[in-house]
C-alpha cells in the first residue's frame, strides 16, 4: 500500500513539474485572432468575426489602446508577455496553484473612427477551463472601455 501512495506521488509531482516546466514554443502560440480558427474544445475563447463574440470597436488609436491593454494584461495575476509588441501581442497567464498556462492574443487594426480589437484566449492542457479564459478577456475588456 506504501508504494502504490509513494509512486502517487512520484506521479503527481512529474504532472505538476511538467505543466510548469514543459518548454513553449512562442511561435505555435502567437496566432493572430484575426484568422484564427476557433478548436471544438470549451477551452478557449474568441473575439473576431468568426467568433464567440464580435470584434470590439475602441474609440482610442491604436497604439493607445494597445499601450493601455498592455498595462492590463500584465497587470493581471500570472501574466507575462509571451511574443509580439505593440498591436499584435501574446499573454501567457499561469493558474496559480498548478501552473497551468493560457494563452492570449490581442491584435488591434486601425478604423476610421478608432480601432478594432480582436482576442483569442485558450488554455494548452486540458478539455474544459471552466470559463477562465472567457473570464480573463472580458475582465480585461471591462477595464478597456471608457
Amino acid at each position: 500500500m506504501s508504494t502504490l501512495l509513494i509512486l502517487a506521488l512520484i506521479a503527481l509531482v512529474a504532472a505538476f513539474a511538467a505543466v510548469r516546466l514543459l518548454p513553449t514554443d512562442a511561435a505555435a502560440w502567437h496566432t493572430d485572432p484575426t484568422t484564427a480558427v476557433k478548436p471544438d474544445k470549451p477551452n478557449n475563447w474568441l473575439v473576431a468575426a468568426n467568433g464567440d463574440a464580435a470584434p470590439v470597436q475602441l474609440t482610442l488609436p491604436p497604439d493607445q489602446a494597445a499601450a493601455k491593454l498592455d498595462a492590463i494584461a500584465l497587470a493581471s495575476p500570472g501574466t507575462t508577455k509571451l511574443a509580439g509588441e505593440g498591436l499584435f501581442t501574446t499573454y501567457i497567464t499561469r493558474s496559480k496553484l498548478w501552473g497551468f498556462p493560457d494563452f492570449t492574443s490581442v491584435k488591434l487594426t486601425p478604423t476610421a473612427t478608432g480601432s478594432e480589437l480582436t482576442l483569442f484566449a485558450r488554455a494548452r492542457f486540458g478539455y474544459s477551463d471552466m470559463g477562465v479564459n472567457q473570464a480573463r478577456v472580458e475582465n480585461w475588456l471591462a477595464q478597456l472601455q471608457p
